[in-house]
């Protein structure tokens, strides 16, 4: 419990009417989870206007109302806080409620479109290895210590994070690693977190449902580093032509990774095999178990912020050696009757297909085909859906387009838009199955040869499929290896 006047002390630009010494129970962001004693932040966002919604957190007994607009009708039993910017101001409010855990811990961020979930998961595993007790907040799950949390979005709202981080704390954590997506830099999700290191990763096509155009997409991971204090870090590939775009106007100390030209932290690949990286960074040669360039990215990535942290180099690179990849990151599985391969991957955007049929390409054997299986989100970016049709067909020997997510669209107009950039050259060799379990079976059954490699791209982790606003059980490992007979 927190008086209004405690949590609104770094707030700025505000209108206070009723008493600032009544005492906050819990802050919703959810109408439906009024309580009494609660402060409602009404917000206004891209489907409702929480706005409206103030009449009903009143009767249901809210004790402050955070809002952009004073409602008409302002009962002197409760205090209500007008801001500019509600989304903004829950940041600072969260973080006070949870008495700023951010601060307690050391805390790394990471953004870009690709390699983030890859990066946290085995950042929290190093930590771990290494033997602290560390927190993770990722696309795939949510981790305290030893002990699993659902995760629902990859960054979670501010009230939610906060909460998560202060678990954190309570439980002994020193350490936490977490996904930041451009949703949240935009949504003020971060807002009132303190971060120790953020780290840049690329930034390729995705996303622009949301942003808009790519300008816009940019803007929003490059606020993650503007807002960085000068305590922090900053490290960014910067072989990405953007990678250098995130470093202007941050007042953190700037650090670098690459494999192409001088930087903080330089990589070199020795040899890219099925078995994994043979890699030498910062001019000591090791051996990982993670496969492909992309992959040689994100193990630079993890070792500059674990140096950046303060352990030390030799230690980090010895236990780095056996992670593992984090879950529908290019997993792997092998039929055990004719050592056909299955790859798992979460490749949902044209420049994660193609990194990773190019790498599968680079590791195959001379007489393997590849045969991918892929679809593309509804409610989501359509522009890319041509795009990623053409680089498998481009990069596999044969095609399967089926459904992904179709979410609240129609499965057949995705992919529809799909085969639009399908090469006519390559209309024989690919096939369109809308049901993703049949268009798996076939590719495995009917397609794919003894030793071939079937990558199945797209959903990675996820155990369901969205149609129609319902998730129904749908896991690709299962599926594979299910039709593997294994």
């Amino acid at each position: 419990m927190k008086t209004i006047s405690q949590l609104i002390t770094n707030i700025k630009s505000k209108t206070v009417v009723g008493t600032t010494e009544t005492q906050v129970s819990e802050l919703i962001i959810d109408s439906r989870k009024v309580t009494a004693g609660c402060m409602f932040v009404a917000m206004k966002g891209t489907q409702v206007d929480g706005h409206t919604f103030i009449p009903k957190a009143i009767e249901q007994g809210a004790a402050a109302i955070l809002c952009e607009n004073l409602p008409e009708v302002q009962p002197t039993a409760v205090t209500f806080i007008q801001v500019a910017d509600a989304a903004e101001s829950l940041g600072y409010i969260a973080a006070n409620f949870y008495d700023n855990p951010s601060e307690k811990l050391k805390l790394v961020g990471i953004t870009g479109t690709n390699g983030k979930t890859t990066t946290v998961t085995l950042l929290f595993r190093l930590f771990q290895a290494l033997g602290y007790r560390c927190g993770l907040i990722s696309t795939v799950q949510n981790q305290i210590d030893e002990e699993i949390i659902p995760s629902t979005h990859t960054t979670p709202d501010a009230v939610n994070l906060n909460k998560l981080l202060a678990e954190m704390v309570e439980a002994g954590c020193t350490h936490a690693f977490m996904e930041v997506s451009s949703h949240a830099v935009v949504q003020h999700r971060i807002t009132g977190v303190s971060f120790t290191g953020a780290i840049f990763s690329n930034i390729t096509h995705d996303h622009l449902d949301f942003h808009g155009t790519f300008e816009n997409y940019i803007k929003a991971k490059k606020g993650f580093f503007d807002a960085l204090p000068k305590t922090a870090f900053a490290l960014t590939n910067i072989d990405d032509r953007r990678g250098g775009v995130m470093l202007q106007n941050t007042k953190a100390s700037i650090n670098t990774y690459s494999l192409e030209t001088l930087a903080t932290v330089k990589g070199r690949i020795i040899a890219d095999s099925i078995y994994g990286l043979q890699m030498e960074i910062d001019g000591r040669e090791i051996h990982f178990q993670l496969i492909g360039t992309f992959n040689a990215y994100n193990l630079m990535a993890i070792y500059g912020a674990a140096v950046l942290l303060g352990e030390d180099k030799d230690e980090v690179l010895m236990q780095m050696s056996g992670l593992k990849t984090a879950p529908g990151r290019f997993e792997q599985i092998v039929s055990l009757k004719d050592q056909k391969v299955g790859i798992v991957d979460y490749a949902h955007t044209p420049d994660a297909l193609e990194n990773v049929l190019k790498t599968i390409n680079q590791i195959k054997d001379g007489n393997q085909q590849i045969i991918t299986v892929v679809g593309c989100g509804g409610n989501r970016d359509a522009t890319k859906r041509p795009i990623m049709a053409k680089i498998a067909c481009e990069l596999s020997n044969k095609v399967v387009l089926t459904s992904d997510n179709p979410r609240n669209e129609d499965p057949a107009e995705i992919l529809e838009q799909m085969r639009k950039g399908v090469p006519p050259i390559d209309f024989k060799k690919t096939k369109i199955i809308e049901d993703r379990k049949e268009a798996i079976l076939l590719a495995v059954n009917e397609l794919a040869q003894a030793g071939d490699i079937i990558l199945v791209a797209g959903k990675g982790h996820e155990n369901y499929q969205e149609i129609k606003g319902v998730k129904y059980h749908f896991d690709d490992k299962e599926i594979l290896a299910e039709a593997f007979g294994n």
